[in-house]
């Protein structure tokens, strides 16, 4: 499922082709920056369920129909043009945006964490709360909405860092075309997910044998396939979390961090042989800075709940 949002976002250069003029620049920075922002991506496939959970079926695809509607709105209509702007006239406040992206990423991260430890309960997520009464759906619509402009906004900051050196409508072009493919690529997979339950519910109802047996094992994959959706979402959101403070604090001009995961990676990079070392090195990065992440996100999760109340703070 992961890899199959990713890969979403490899459909960006074909997009691209036919966008822009300049083909080959428009579509390798395009295909950089989405893939760049997968941990978000994967956060975001993995929440929005949440928040038609409690609903009839038959109201399931309206409401990811209009959350989704709103995400595109969000990333086009206010986004978008606020990035072009800001990649114009204060790039120097990328860095700093990102770095409290990246905080926000590794308090995310961290926080699931604690909670699968039982380490502090404070942190624990808990679901949307269904709210009784004829304004229930147009109200977890919006905090939807919401949740998605917080996720938005990071995916947009994260991929406008990747396209800093393109011309002004190159960055507008891009940061579109990601912006749509991945509001396809996730309310696709989400809707695809909300109904896969009801679909198994059909086959085992309405069948014997063989398909039966499928339409049962299906309802029951289906909470297994969400938490392994989590699971991932959090790896990557450390890892990503992690790498944006690492980079944007070297870039701000302090080069700690970034020296202190060179130290502890180089040794153990130089185990591998030298054709397997490039990638060695990719994975320890991406190991150590999802651990620091993690450190990072542990400190700042319990503090956060110590200001906001006990499940304000999604």
């Amino acid at each position: 499922m992961p890899t199959g949002l990713v890969a979403l976002l490899d459909d960006v250069a074909a997009i691209a082709k036919v966008a822009a003029a300049s083909i080959d620049d428009i579509s390798v920075a395009a295909a950089r920056a989405g893939t760049k922002s997968a941990g978000v991506v994967i956060d975001d496939a993995a929440v929005t369920p949440q928040y038609v959970t409690g609903f009839s079926p038959a109201r399931e695809l309206p409401m990811i129909w209009k959350i989704a509607k709103g995400s595109i709105k969000n990333k086009l209509l206010f986004l978008l043009p606020a990035a072009v702007l800001l990649g114009q006239f204060a790039p120097f406040l990328i860095p700093i945006i990102l770095i409290l992206g990246g905080l926000f990423l590794c308090y995310e991260a961290a926080e699931k964490v604690l909670e699968w430890l039982h380490v502090d309960e404070t942190t624990k997520h808990t679901k949307p709360a269904i709210v009784e009464g004829p304004g229930r759906e147009d109200e977890m619509v919006s905090g939807a909405i919401r949740t998605d402009f917080i996720l938005s906004a990071e995916i947009m900051a994260i991929a406008l860092s990747e396209v800093t050196d393109e011309v002004w409508w190159q960055q507008g072009i891009i940061l579109a075309l990601i912006g749509i493919v991945i509001t396809v690529g996730v309310y696709g997979v989400v809707a695809l997910i909300v109904k896969m339950d009801d679909v198994g519910l059909h086959l085992a109802t309405e069948n014997e044998g063989f398909v039966a047996s499928f339409g049962r094992g299906l309802v029951a994959f289906m909470p297994k396939l969400l938490t392994t959706i989590s699971i991932i979402g959090t790896l990557a959101m450390a890892w990503v979390g992690g790498g944006l403070l690492v980079h944007n604090i070297a870039a701000v001009g302090w080069h700690g961090p970034e020296h202190l995961i060179e130290v502890i990676s180089h040794p153990l990079v130089g185990l591998f042989p030298e054709t397997a070392q490039l990638f060695a090195s990719g994975i320890s990065f991406a190991i150590l800075s999802g651990l620091l992440g993690v450190a990072v996100g542990a400190v700042i999760a319990p503090l956060v709940h110590k200001i906001i109340p006990h499940g304000e703070a999604h």
